[in-house]
């Protein structure tokens, strides 16, 4: 690694135009690069263009979505993060749908080349190696297929355990720069999703293997699981309501059958308490997506309990949660990946969660899919759907069996309306 310090020289240097960004995401996304990269872009490398930057989710502003570098860059996102969400046109803003798993095959096999990868790392130790921290997902891929790795060296970053160290010399470019990570604030949760973590905690038995992720509604479900036992934790990425079941022993990861003894995760997103939690703690091993996500190593756990959200389901259990018709809010991500790895693991329990209604009291039940919406899980591999008013098991459920079952759990002033269109549109 060369140690510089002033990291806007070295874009001088390396840009020529054409290149292809990675930039890590989540926590660790490199503000400070980015920032830097901004101005070079703004004062000394005016000439430079058609630039793209690839990530799954980002926390910050990015500067190359803005409307000032339209005709320079192009952003391709495995992933739309709330920052991003907005401004999605399908030009030189879009998205790559991909499951989370396969991802870093696309950057291994350069079907989506990476000429520089940005990211950030912990320290080194005294052998020099560093952590990727908090967000090892398709980083690890990347790192390893990009032309130049630029680094923030950042002791903020915590060491993980697993699959999250390179050596100083996989780091062609470093800077020493102690900047905050993006942490976030935890979620408040209301009544509708309180009951659903409750409905959710009835089916999660002694020595499951949990899928969570971040929000509301795992939350909710952390929170009614303080009388189980021997529960594990395999999961594409995990957040804060999780450390006082490892604390009180709930989650010991005692039956799990791989990776046992292991809270087994690819990312984490959270507050400072989470970043000081991960730092340094063995009993917590990060990996990158295609082998967390692998649906094969999934199902190698017992009783996989797979909990994922939803932004509409239809009549017929087609969930569409990566859109709001044609209009991409999120992505694929490890939806289907959970889905079917817990559909094969012994005793296991995919789960699709979410309340009945949206903010503004639409019902989230729907005879069909908004125009243009995407099937992110199939009607082919939903098993349990859980709202507020309760829950249902569609798997091997006929077509008009599952209408009247999901009819069952939507928001009671809804329920006629939607007997109503099912019989319009169907008999």
């Amino acid at each position: 690694m060369k140690e510089v310090s002033n990291i806007s020289k070295v874009f001088q240097s390396i840009l020529k135009g054409g290149e292809t960004f990675f930039v890590q995401g989540a926590m660790q996304t490199p503000s400070f690069l980015l920032e830097e990269l901004e101005e070079t872009l703004q004062n000394e490398r005016e000439d430079v263009k058609n630039l793209r930057f690839i990530h799954l989710h980002t926390h910050g502003q990015p500067f190359y979505i803005r409307e000032d570098f339209k005709d320079r860059c192009k952003t391709l996102n495995f992933f739309v993060g709330g920052n991003i969400r907005s401004s999605i046109n399908y030009k030189n803003i879009d998205y790559i749908p991909c499951f989370l798993s396969e991802i870093p095959y696309l950057l291994r096999d350069k079907v989506v080349p990476v000429d520089i990868a940005l990211i950030q790392t912990s320290k080194p130790d005294e052998h020099g190696h560093v952590s990727i921290g908090s967000s090892v997902d398709i980083t690890r891929e990347a790192i390893k297929a990009a032309k130049y790795v630029i680094a923030v060296i950042n002791e903020n970053v915590p060491r993980v355990y697993g699959d999250s160290f390179i050596h100083i010399n996989d780091i062609d470019y470093g800077i020493i720069k102690n900047t905050p990570l993006h942490t976030v604030e935890l979620n408040q949760i209301s009544n509708e999703e309180k009951k659903i973590g409750e409905t959710i905690a009835s089916l999660i038995e002694d020595g499951s293997t949990l899928q969570m992720g971040i929000g509301a509604i795992p939350d909710a479900v952390l929170r009614e699981l303080k009388s189980h036992k021997d529960l594990g934790i395999h999961t594409e990425m995990f957040s804060n309501g999780v450390i006082d079941l490892i604390n009180d022993g709930i989650i010991n990861n005692s039956k799990k059958k791989i990776n046992p003894g292991k809270t087994i995760t690819s990312f984490a997103v959270g507050d400072q308490t989470l970043v000081d939690y991960i730092n340094k703690n063995a009993a917590i091993e990060f990996y990158p997506a295609n082998y967390v996500n692998k649906p094969k190593n999934i199902a190698k756990n017992p009783k996989v309990i797979a909990i994922n959200s939803a932004v509409e389901i239809d009549l017929t259990g087609q969930v569409c949660a990566d859109s709001i018709g044609h209009k991409i809010i999120s992505g694929v991500g490890g939806q289907m990946d959970f889905m079917r790895g817990a559909s094969i693991s012994a005793g296991g329990k995919p789960i699709i969660a979410m309340s009945s209604t949206t903010k503004k009291g639409v019902s989230k039940i729907t005879p069909f899919l908004k125009k243009g919406a995407g099937v992110v899980t199939t009607r082919s591999h939903i098993h349990y759907v859980v709202t507020e008013y309760g829950v249902v098991n569609l798997y091997g459920k006929s077509i008009g069996q599952r209408a009247k079952e999901l009819i069952s759990i939507a928001h009671p002033e809804h329920r006629e309306r939607l007997e109503r269109e099912w019989f319009e549109l169907y008999n």
